[in-house]
């Protein structure tokens, strides 16, 4: 029996070739089966095709063709980010050369855990990281897996430089990461500030900091989940110098502004957190993961500190040996840094800053034509590429026309609630998306609502009738039983 090959060493590339081809083939084959942005027949169907295509996970034999039966059967049953109809939520199609870079990072499977394992992706995670934090106003950054563990690592270096008295204050509007990292890190419980029109009022918050004791950390957020909408984080930020409070902004979906000459001043205020979350595998386009915390004050980094001897031995670090144990609360770490760093290098800031106003240019012109359509309701201007409209329906109408769009894979809506109502939710990442595409897509919602208020309608008529046929079989039966009881009399 002969050993299979490996993706790295003299033979690699050989090796890799005609696997690679079978995977594009697969990817090909398996897309023109989907034909849209996902499958159709909901999650029973898909799992049903799945289990097919996979049969015995652990055969006793292995089957040489694995390889292209199940890439074709995920390309097939897969939401695809890059179809324009495949537009609700912050999950972007990623860049080619992004994950060809990507391809590189798993053949040669650096691990970030020491220097001697990764010793060129330990030098270019540390330039890369500081070029990016200094971009957002701060001094370093750390490669997260995405904003959740941003968030967590935030909280925990606010905690270690303030103690476990701390208190987290943010916007009802906040992720829900930030209220979980308080809970994982045995924080208090935190106190939510009221967000009118979903972005946290300053008046709300000045009453909160000057009632509170201190310690406290206000979360501010560029870029919520639900609408996209931006904190006033001047005002935010000036509020925490006064009442000395530390700051961190959540700009996970916001943070790809900085590349853009036109949309860099919203994130005005930003320069002034202690920490900012980034996440470069949404205004970034790049392949999960691609998370960044960037800090103002790179001494705090040193409460992440740990010591394994095999790692990080003292005499190492003296010999000039890089400790990378602190710069993640994880050991094994792959070289998420290299896609970024060939993404940043190859498009340079103008290049990424033109698909970041495509995308708000294109979410601008969507709601234009939700606001033009009878039909619709727009929730508001987009404040980045998120877009808020529903039908006029009631909420379980609202939430009946996506499923029914996912259910006939023809589109992916997200759904978010404001205003104590149900929305659905397009998030424009894809930069090829073209205005017909946008028009299309509110059409197909349009029909979606036509026809479960047809079905509702149908519902409601079939019902009555069974009901009117049910109240006249009770009254000939009464009418018999009365007829009965008269004639025994």
């Amino acid at each position: 029996m002969s050993l299979p090959p490996l993706a790295s060493g003299p033979a690699g590339p050989d090796a890799l070739r005609p696997l690679l081809t079978t995977v594009l083939d697969a990817l090909e084959a398996g897309g023109r089966e989907r034909g849209g942005p996902l499958p159709a027949g909901g999650p029973g169907a898909v799992a049903g095709r799945i289990a097919d295509a996979l049969g015995d996970v652990l055969p006793d034999t292995g089957d040489p063709d694995a390889l292209r039966t199940l890439v074709h059967a995920l390309a097939a049953g897969a939401a695809d980010p890059a179809d324009p109809l495949c537009a609700a939520h912050l999950h972007c199609p990623p860049l080619a050369v992004a994950t060809a870079a990507d391809l590189a990072a798993s053949a040669l499977n650096p691990s970030l855990d020491s220097w001697e394992q990764a010793p060129a992706a330990s030098a270019l995670e540390a330039a890369v990281t500081r070029t990016l934090a200094r971009t957002a106003g701060l001094a370093d950054a750390l490669v997260t897996t995405g904003g959740t563990e941003s968030n967590q690592l935030a909280l925990l270096l606010a905690r270690e430089a303030h103690g476990a008295g701390l208190r987290l204050v943010c916007g009802t509007g906040a992720h829900h990461s930030l209220p979980r990292a308080a809970w994982l890190l045995g924080l208090p419980e935190p106190v939510l500030v009221p967000s009118p029109n979903g972005t946290l009022d300053p008046a709300a918050l000045d009453e909160a900091l000057t009632t509170l004791p201190g310690p406290l950390l206000v979360a501010a957020t560029a870029g919520t989940t639900d609408a996209g909408l931006i904190d006033p984080l001047p005002e935010i930020a000036g509020l925490c110098t006064a009442h000395g409070a530390r700051l961190h902004v959540d700009a996970a979906y916001g943070g790809g502004l900085l590349f853009s000459d036109r949309y860099r001043d919203r994130l005005a205020g930003l320069e002034a957190a202690h920490t900012v979350t980034l996440d470069l595998h949404k205004l970034g386009w790049q392949p999960v993961a691609a998370g960044l915390l960037a800090v103002a004050r790179p001494h705090e980094l040193a409460a992440l500190h740990q010591r394994a001897d095999y790692l990080n031995a003292d005499d190492d670090i003296g010999a000039g040996l890089p400790d990378l144990l602190g710069r993640s609360l994880r050991t094994t770490r792959r070289p998420d840094i290299l896609k970024i760093a060939v993404t940043l290098k190859t498009l340079g800031r103008g290049g990424l800053g033109a698909l970041v106003d495509q995308v708000c240019a294109r979410a601008r012109e969507f709601a234009a034509l939700v606001r033009e359509h009878p039909g619709f309701e727009l929730y508001d201007r987009p404040a980045i590429s998120t877009v808020l409209f529903r039908p006029a329906a009631a909420d379980d109408a609202v939430a009946a026309v996506r499923r029914r769009l996912l259910h006939e894979g023809r589109a992916v809506l997200g759904r978010a609630r404001a205003d104590g109502r149900l929305w659905l939710k397009v998030t424009v990442l894809n930069p090829h998306t073209r205005p017909d595409d946008l028009a299309h897509l509110l059409k197909l919602a349009e029909t979606a609502e036509t026809a479960e208020t047809a079905e509702t309608a149908e519902t409601a008529e079939t019902a009555e009738t069974a009901e009117t046929a049910e109240t006249a079989e009770t009254e000939i039966a009464e009418s018999a039983e009365t007829a009965e009881s008269a004639g025994t009399a």
